[in-house]
C-alpha cells in the first residue's frame, strides 16, 4: 500500500484514539494519575467522556464501559448498508463519526471473540459481506463523483475523513489523465 495511504489511514486513527468517548463507571474509582494526565475520579453509574485509548483501557479492566449508542455493532452496519442501497450513484449518506476507525475496532474484537467462541464464525462472516457490501457502494460513489468535473464542498460533505482523501487523490488523477488525453501540443496549424 502506498505510503501515503498509510500516512493518513495512520493519522486518521491516531486522532480517532485521542478522540473524546463517552463511558459509564462501572464502579467507583480513584483518581489515576499517568505521565501528564490525572483521570478520574469516577463514580459507579455516572457518565464520562475520556480518549478512546483510556475508555477501551478502562472497560479492559472492568472500571467502566462505552455507551450503547456510542458502539458500532451488526445493527447499525445493516442499516447503514440498507440506506447505502436506496441512494442514488451521487448520494453520499452521512456515515457516523469515525466510521472507518470504528469499523476497524469492531472486526478486529469481533474476529478475537471467535477464538473463544468458534459458532461465532458464520456472524463474523455475514459481518465481513456487509461491511465489504458498505465499502464497496461508497467506492463506486467516490470513483464515480471524482471522475465528474464539479467539485464542491456540497459533495465533501457527507465524506469521511478517509473517504475525502480518497476522493482528492483520484480527482487529482483523474483530471489530470483527461487534460493529458485531451490536449493535442504537436499538431501544426
Amino acid at each position: 500500500m502506498p505510503k501515503a495511504v498509510l500516512s493518513k489511514i495512520g493519522n486518521l486513527d491516531f486522532s480517532f484514539e485521542n478522540s473524546l468517548a463517552k463511558i459509564i463507571a462501572n464502579r467507583n474509582s480513584p483518581e489515576i494519575k499517568l505521565a501528564g494526565l490525572n483521570v478520574g475520579p469516577f463514580e459507579e453509574g455516572n457518565e464520562y467522556e475520556v480518549q478512546y485509548w483510556i475508555a477501551r483501557e478502562l472497560e479492559k479492566a472492568g472500571a467502566a464501559r462505552f455507551r450503547e449508542e456510542e458502539r458500532l455493532d451488526a445493527n447499525k452496519l445493516y442499516k447503514i448498508q440498507w440506506t447505502e442501497r436506496v441512494q442514488t450513484a451521487g448520494q453520499m449518506p452521512k456515515l457516523p463519526e469515525n466510521f472507518y476507525p470504528e469499523l476497524r475496532r469492531f472486526l478486529a474484537e469481533f474476529k478475537a471473540e471467535i477464538v473463544k467462541a468458534p459458532e461465532k464464525m458464520r456472524e463474523y462472516e455475514k459481518i465481513g459481506h456487509l461491511t465489504q457490501d458498505i465499502v464497496n457502494a461508497r467506492l463506486k460513489k467516490i470513483v464515480s463523483l471524482a471522475s465528474t468535473p464539479a467539485r464542491t464542498e456540497q459533495i465533501l460533505k457527507n465524506f469521511t475523513g478517509e473517504e475525502r482523501f480518497l476522493y482528492e487523490q483520484l480527482y487529482t488523477l483523474i483530471h489530470e489523465w483527461r487534460k493529458q488525453i485531451l490536449e493535442f501540443e504537436g499538431a501544426e496549424q
